[in-house]
């Protein structure tokens, strides 16, 4: 069993990999549906906290990625450092927030939210070839940007993604390239991450029935093989989204989303 749960962390550390290079979605919408199945066909390990140890662990997870992600878009100068830091602030109390939030909402229902989350991504993605975000709006104030960090924060931490989602769509309509929204958009994940796996290990603390090597809602074996199989292989996707049918792909993997989306929600 101990083997065949390894195995399965590093194919879902390689699959959100992948998916996140060639999509350009968040490796939470792979690693939080896919570690809730997991966890449930291993005898529901986290018990009644299934689903919240899920959301925690992807985040812990995505800290990693996000770092390694936000460097590499820094070296290419893509990050736009002049509106990371006024979103900042509005996204670490956001993220905390959503952590505090999830510890009050019982695991299925967080199930049903994340259902909701993959819903609306599946759509994204379907709708994606046939529709183009162009500039509308120019970009806020300090106190707008900050505001509209925290709501990007308290969504992602509750759900368990990185944010880019969110983010990119947000940044795009309001002026920058999609070069510079991506980048931009990966360096607001880190902070989003760290809150949010910081949140969910404190409201998680003490908890009855979570699997050893946890802190709080956070299992870090799942962690550890995840983050081993997903930053060697991110890179493959990007690779990948220059040579195949991506506009093909995307409304395949849109569909299986919205077929995961409908499994969680009924489950």
């Amino acid at each position: 069993m101990i083997v065949i749960e390894l195995l399965a962390y590093l194919a879902i550390g390689a699959l959100s990999g992948v998916m996140a290079g060639l999509f350009g979605v968040g490796g939470g919408a792979i690693m939080v549906p896919a570690l809730m199945l997991l966890f449930g066909a291993l005898g529901g390990v986290g018990g009644d906290w299934l689903a919240h140890l899920a959301v925690g662990t992807s985040l812990a997870t995505i800290i990693g990625t996000g770092a390694a992600s936000t460097l590499a878009h820094h070296r290419h100068r893509g990050v736009r450092w002049d509106i990371v830091w006024p979103l900042a602030p509005g996204i670490v109390i956001g993220a905390l927030a959503g952590a505090a939030l999830a510890g009050w909402i019982p695991s299925l229902w967080l199930q049903r939210i994340f259902a909701v989350f993959l819903t609306y991504v599946g759509i994204r993605l379907l709708a994606a070839p046939a529709t183009s975000i162009t500039a509308s709006h120019s970009l806020p104030g300090r106190v707008g940007l900050t505001t509209v960090g925290g709501g990007i924060g308290l969504l992602s931490s509750l759900v368990g993604i990185g944010g880019g989602t969110l983010t990119v769509p947000f940044l795009s309509r309001h002026g920058l390239g999609m070069r510079q929204a991506v980048a931009t958009s990966a360096a607001c994940g880190l902070p989003i991450a760290v809150a949010g796996a910081l949140g969910f290990m404190l409201v998680g603390w003490g908890r009855p029935g979570l699997p050893a090597f946890s802190t709080g809602f956070v299992y870090w074996p799942a962690v550890a093989a995840m983050l081993a199989a997903s930053m060697p292989i991110a890179p493959l996707g990007a690779r990948l989204a220059h040579t195949l049918p991506v506009p093909l792909l995307k409304r395949l993997f849109g569909g299986l989303l919205l077929l995961i989306a409908a499994r969680l929600a009924f489950s």
